[in-house]
């Protein structure tokens, strides 16, 4: 580069600069606290996720081999580590939300409390994971053990995240949930927001585009399959124009509920137990026990085939 070219790039780059600084052009997207705190780390989520799924299933995954003599061991040094850093990416994450930098001892300690809570509940989050992995590898003739489900199954990881992030949500820790479930989201094609309730067995097959909304209300043994919505119908604005937060506004499913393919289920309803919904469906209204709702144009059609035929 000649001495033009280098004080030409200079003074573009400086102008550049100057601009990104600007208050004006700043406060549209400034996000920080007033005492600098850094923003939760996506890359030590992701080792915080990867340590989880071995502590949750020793043997499934990491390198290391793992035996039974020796697990809790392994176990105890894992877990000690997620402490530390889940800690530090919960304190940084009320951070985040709280701008203005007051309290972060407080934010500190309840990092750590937050974090620990997390852990104890890893024997539950293990038993309902175990119960998904069933689910699966009996909803599916193509799975061969619930094991495959753990290794293969989309499903399992939109789960495994799903059911960590769900209950830090719970115990209102702010913007580490929807990271983690914002992580299975990309990885999966799965959205599932971290405030859905999920009851046990529950499966999801295939996966891509499945969407369920943060107020959404799920059963035991549900099962749903891929380009399902469990969505709001509308949305509740306040005075000022701004949308109401945190009100319910997505389905309720009872138990043993299917949903197949391309169903869109919306608004503050109830799908009562053993219910079916059929492919490409437009709910909007309350669907009792038992019933099978189908396309109305196909289900005539395949009534009038099946006439023809006999």
């Amino acid at each position: 580069m000649d001495r033009y070219d280098a004080f030409t790039a200079m003074d573009r780059i400086g102008k550049a600069s100057t601009a990104l600084c600007r208050p004006d052009s700043l406060e549209a997207i400034w996000q920080g606290s007033e005492k600098g705190e850094p923003m939760p780390s996506l890359e030590d989520m992701k080792e915080i996720l990867d340590r989880l799924s071995v502590a949750l299933f020793p043997g499934f995954f990491g390198s290391a081999r793992i035996w039974k003599e020796s697990m809790q061991y392994h176990v105890s040094a894992n877990l000690d580590s997620i402490y530390r850093k889940l800690s530090e990416q919960i304190r940084r994450g009320l951070c985040f939300s709280c701008l203005t930098g007051e309290g972060c001892e407080d934010c500190r300690g309840r990092g750590r409390e937050a974090a620990l809570r997390l852990i104890d509940a890893l024997p539950d989050i293990r038993r309902l994971l175990a119960g998904d992995a069933e689910a699966a590898f009996e909803g599916d003739p193509a799975a061969t053990s619930p094991g495959e489900t753990i290794f293969c199954y989309p499903s399992m990881r939109a789960m495994l995240h799903h059911r960590i992030a769900h209950v830090l949500y719970e115990i209102g820790v702010p913007l580490i949930p929807r990271i983690i479930n914002e992580m299975a989201h990309s990885r999966t094609g799965i959205d599932i927001h971290p405030g859905a309730t999920i009851g046990e067995q529950f499966f999801i097959d295939h996966g891509t585009g499945v969407v369920i909304g943060e107020t959404a209300i799920i059963g035991r043994h549900c099962r749903l399959y891929q380009g399902v919505t469990l969505g709001a119908l509308s949305f509740r604005k306040n005075e000022d124009g701004t949308l109401t937060k945190g009100v319910p506004r997505h389905p309720i499913l009872g138990d043993n509920v299917t949903v197949y393919a391309g169903a869109n289920i919306l608004g503050r309803i109830r799908i009562g137990d053993g219910a079916v919904i059929g492919g490409n469906v437009w709910v909007t209204s309350d669907v009792p026990a038992g019933a099978k709702l189908v396309q109305g144009k196909a289900h005539r059609e395949t009534v009038r085939l099946e006439d023809e035929t006999m």
